[in-house]
């Protein structure tokens, strides 16, 4: 199951223009260049200061599966970070963002309406200001269901209630998400 935070960050990775260095060693050179030393490229993958050095002189060339995991999403959460601001700014500004899901949505409405969830496929273009919102939770260390709950917000003004042309008053919940994926 996807997540709403995960699927921003790849959103944003689809706009490097760059891929990430591929082999162990280019990865922790890159980290000890970012961090201006090995100490702490050690603390954060949790391995010692000198296997740190070993992977730098490519004396080490393949890492254990986790801690070659640990150390992709490491430099991944820090590749071409100019980038990666101007994607985020350039959707919160004009451009918004677009959501692809399958998700169980239900609504509290007026008494006498079918409220009970219901699976649907939606792909909508979301406006910038909502972007802006996930952008900002998510730099803010929003939980998942904060993100979901504006994720939800998103889709009840854009395609439930039309951008306030119907359904007013309409609440959203967002659900057994099945499938999750933005694009800027």
């Amino acid at each position: 199951m996807a997540t709403v935070g995960e699927g921003l960050d790849t959103a944003v990775q689809n706009a490097f223009t760059r891929p990430i260095p591929k082999s162990a060693g280019a990865q922790m050179r890159y980290l000890v260049k970012q961090f201006k030393g090995t100490r702490a490229i050690a603390q954060l993958l949790q391995i010692s200061q000198r296997t740190v050095e070993r992977y730098v002189k490519d004396q080490i060339r393949k890492p254990r599966k986790d801690l070659a995991d640990r150390l992709k999403g490491e430099v991944t959460k820090r590749w071409q970070p100019q980038i990666r601001a101007k994607a985020k700014q350039t959707a919160a500004t004009t451009a918004g963002i677009v959501i692809d899901t399958r998700a169980g949505f239900g609504y509290t409405a007026a008494p006498g309406s079918a409220d009970d969830p219901r699976l649907r496929h939606l792909t909508l273009a979301l406006p910038p200001h909502y972007a802006a919102r996930l952008f900002q939770a998510q730099e803010q260390g929003a939980t998942e269901d904060q993100l979901r709950q504006i994720t939800a917000e998103a889709l009840g003004e854009v395609y439930f209630r039309d951008n306030g042309r119907r359904a007013q008053g309409l609440e959203v919940e967002f659900t057994d998400l099945e499938h999750l994926e933005f694009d800027l």
